[in-house]
């Protein structure tokens, strides 16, 4: 028998809120979802890997239009997305944003090393 979580239990399991989860089921981001004997939403482990994978979509930059085109692109539904050209899109955006944050994290280190240079070990000047 395969083990079903409880929303709280999906909650401590993903990092998401409950209204979160409802939200992303709400617009077919994840789920359908099962329902237990009083209509509650459970999980199941497939779900959860899931909500990892958008999880993870979400943090490299995809809004709810881009998840849910990229949900509907997993489960089969392409319409007139080719999937490969809607990935390799994202995938160039996030290679954008992160040669603008090597550039940031590049001055930060000189700046660090700018104040460094003028404070002893002792932390006086």
């Amino acid at each position: 028998m395969t083990t079903m979580l409880t929303m709280g239990e999906a909650v401590a399991a993903s990092g998401l809120s409950a209204d979160t989860l409802r939200y992303y089921e709400d617009e077919g981001i994840i789920g359908p979802l099962e329902r237990d004997h009083r209509n509650h939403r459970v999980f199941s482990a497939s779900d959860l890997a899931w909500i990892g994978v958008v999880t993870c979509m979400k943090d490299a930059g995809l809004g709810i239009d881009d998840l849910r085109t990229f949900a509907d692109l997993l489960h089969g539904s392409r319409g007139a997305v080719n999937p490969v050209d809607f990935l390799r899109e994202r995938r160039a955006a996030l290679e954008e944003r992160r040669r603008v944050l090597s550039r940031a994290i590049a001055v930060m280190d000189d700046k660090i090393a700018h104040f460094r240079g003028g404070v002893s070990e002792a932390g006086t000047v």
